[in-house]
Order: structure tokens, then C-alpha cells, then sequence
């Protein structure tokens, strides 16, 4: 083995492996050690942290006088899940726009829900085609809203949301956002793109602990949302309410995921907001391509089309490479990556989110480099 790429065992400061995955993701000391108190949830401190933590996401989307903040238990998928549910009213019917397995999921949620949808899709390596939109939208009067996620993590593809945003508002349709992957890393700000909705998470891209999303909704759209809820947990118009009224969650809140998600917040404020952590992700980004490829690996979209989250490498044809050797090996050393999920090509990802520099992106392409030397491959890979 070449010994300037002799392995080490790679940790975070609190002995983790580092996560270069499309999430649960690398979080700071700090963001954890926030867990280490309980409070209750009718706490007065409680209460004004959560207060906070509304104001702080509203603001993100510079949206201060025009729209509020819905907070939901659970995964990403649940608040994707309650947007649909709640924006898209039983007698109206959903444009999804598909590139990826999320966009397919927001269709699967529409069947459980027996929501009306028609379905504009392309590859996982081609953007949303802005132009098939607006033809449909001008030709089927009955389409009410129209759903598209911003960062696929299927692929790592970045979609044209602020062009999909301008001819959904020229056919005057309600706009519904997932931004799971990408919001706190790139902009999504509501004086430039008109939106009913917009969902994400206290993990990805704010680097929270995971187990809430959020929903960012224009308040007037929100308004009209009451009773279009088929599920009492994900009523986020009830969420929305009873929080205005009483300050208080409906339900159980997930009180030390607030407390890891406020710090979250303020290490995120004081990085620069979304320039300073999309700078980050960039660099990240970067610094693993030119390393990839420096190796031979082979990325899946162009540059232009790829976001600064995860990217997805083409399986190398090396007979030598053997992939579940690949990821324990990398794994032993520190470092987890992520399979792929293409259908257009048999693929892994690597993520660039998370509490991760430079440093740490430079030690992943080194142990991926002790892999390679593992499989006897001394070249590049393809």
C-alpha cells in the first residue's frame, strides 16, 4: 500500500463517524450538548425558544409580514406529506413535477390521500422542463397547484425553481415546495418566488438533530387550508392556529429536538446564513469532485446542474471494484456514504452537508484513495 495514503480512523469531537449522506447528518458538539436539558413543553422558556425558532425560519425566507411558520413532528416526509394533504383541497388536482424518487413519493402520498394528479416527468439527470409547464398549465384549466422538489437527492440535481415559481404565478396556480435538501443552503426567498408552501427540516442543511419539519406557508394560502386535512396529526392549519393562539404545540413537541434545532439556528446565523453555508457546501462540494475524478470516478450530472449537497459518482466498471467492500472499508476508516438510487444507472452518492469542511472532505477522498489501493487498484478506477 502506498503510505502516503495510510489509513486513520476518522471521528467527529464526539467519536462519531463523519456522514457524507443526504442525511441524518454530521451535527457540531454544540447542536448536541443543547440536548442535555429537559424542559417541559408548557415551559415558559420553552415557549420562547420555540417562538425563536419560527421567527428565525420565517425570516430565512425573508417573508416577515406575508408568511408564518407551521412546525410538525417527525421526519421530513411527514411535513411533505401534511403539505400536500392540506394545500391541495379534495376537488383539486396536483402538477408533480418528477426527476427522482421524492417527486415520486409526493404522487404515492397523493394516492393514499385520493387527491387528483397528473404527472410531468424526465430523468433523474434532466431538469424540470419549464417550457412542457407552462404548456400544460395553459391547456388543463383544472389543475390547481403544482408540487416540485428543489434539490433531488435522488441524483443531486438542481431544479430551475425560480423559473417553475414564475409560470405556476403566470397561470395564477398554487406553488408547493420541497425543499428538504437544499433550504438553508440556497435561497429560497418569497419576495422572489412566489409560494403557497415550502417544507424542510431541523436536519440537512440547518444541521439539527432530526425528527421535525417545518412548513413555510404564505399566510393567505394557509388561511384557506381549514378542514382540507384528511389526517388529524398533519392538520397543519389546526398546528397553526392553536399555536397562535396558545403559543403551544397541539401535541407532545419534541422538546430536545427544538432545544438541539435553536442552537442549530444560531450557529448557522452567525456562518453567514445562507451565503456562508451554501459557500461551505460549495467548497465541499468542489474540493470531492475534483478529487473523484482526479481518481476516475465519474460524476452523474454536469456541473451546472449540480447542487452543492450530494453527489452521485457512476458504479466504476473496474471488474477489481466491489462496492459493499467499498463502503465498510471507508466506513472502518471514519467516513459513510450513501448507495445510490437511480434507475437510469447504477450509481453511489456522497453528501457535502452537514458539519463538514474542508478537512473532512479531504480525509474521505484519502481513505476512498486507501480503498482503492485495497482492490489492488493503483490507477484510476475507470
Amino acid at each position: 500500500m502506498n503510505r502516503e495514503h495510510e489509513p486513520s480512523i476518522a471521528a467527529s469531537p464526539t467519536g462519531d463517524p463523519y456522514l457524507l449522506t443526504p442525511g441524518p447528518l454530521t451535527t457540531s458538539a454544540t447542536v448536541k450538548e443543547a440536548m442535555l436539558h429537559d424542559y417541559g413543553s408548557r415551559d415558559s422558556y420553552f415557549i420562547e425558544l420555540n417562538q425563536r425558532v419560527m421567527t428565525n425560519l420565517v425570516n430565512m425566507v425573508n417573508g416577515q409580514d406575508t408568511h408564518v411558520t407551521v412546525p410538525l413532528q417527525g421526519s421530513g416526509t411527514f411535513v411533505v406529506e401534511a403539505m400536500i394533504g392540506n394545500f391541495v383541497p379534495r376537488a383539486g388536482k396536483l402538477l408533480i413535477c418528477i426527476n427522482g424518487a421524492y417527486g415520486h413519493r409526493i404522487a404515492k402520498m397523493c394516492d393514499y390521500y385520493e387527491r387528483d394528479y397528473q404527472i410531468q416527468e424526465s430523468s433523474e439527470d434532466v431538469p424540470i422542463d419549464v417550457a412542457v409547464l407552462n404548456e400544460t398549465l395553459a391547456q388543463d384549466a383544472t389543475i390547481t397547484h403544482v408540487a416540485a422538489v428543489f434539490c433531488e437527492t435522488t441524483s443531486g440535481i438542481l431544479n430551475p425553481l425560480k423559473a417553475v415559481a414564475d409560470v405556476v404565478e403566470k397561470h395564477n396556480r398554487g406553488f408547493l415546495i420541497d425543499a428538504m435538501s437544499a433550504f438553508g443552503a440556497l435561497p429560497v426567498d418569497s419576495t422572489q418566488i412566489k409560494f403557497d408552501a415550502v417544507v424542510a427540516s431541523s436536519n440537512k442543511c440547518l444541521e439539527g438533530a432530526p425528527g421535525m419539519g417545518f412548513c413555510i406557508a404564505r399566510q393567505k394560502a394557509l388561511e384557506k387550508t381549514q378542514g382540507n386535512s384528511p389526517s388529524l396529526s398533519l392538520d397543519l392549519y389546526e398546528q397553526w392556529v392553536t399555536m397562535t393562539k396558545t403559543r403551544q404545540w397541539r401535541f407532545t413537541p419534541p422538546t430536545h429536538v427544538l432545544l438541539a434545532f435553536d442552537q442549530a439556528i444560531f450557529e448557522f446565523l452567525e456562518e453567514g446564513g445562507v451565503a456562508g453555508r451554501g459557500a461551505r457546501y460549495q467548497d465541499n462540494c468542489n474540493t470531492l469532485v475534483q478529487g473523484m475524478r482526479e481518481m476516475g470516478f465519474r460524476t452523474l450530472l454536469p456541473d451546472e446542474l449540480q447542487a452543492p449537497i450530494i453527489i452521485t459518482f457512476h458504479m466504476p466498471t473496474n471488474p477489481e471494484f466491489e462496492f459493499d467492500h467499498f463502503y465498510n472499508h471507508l466506513r472502518e476508516q471514519g467516513y459513510v456514504i450513501y448507495p445510490g438510487k437511480l434507475t437510469v444507472a447504477e450509481s453511489f452518492r456522497i453528501g457535502c452537508i452537514g458539519r463538514l469542511g474542508e478537512q473532512q472532505m479531504r480525509g474521505a477522498l484519502n481513505a476512498i484513495r486507501n480503498s482503492l489501493d485495497s482492490f489492488g487498484i493503483t490507477g484510476k478506477v475507470s
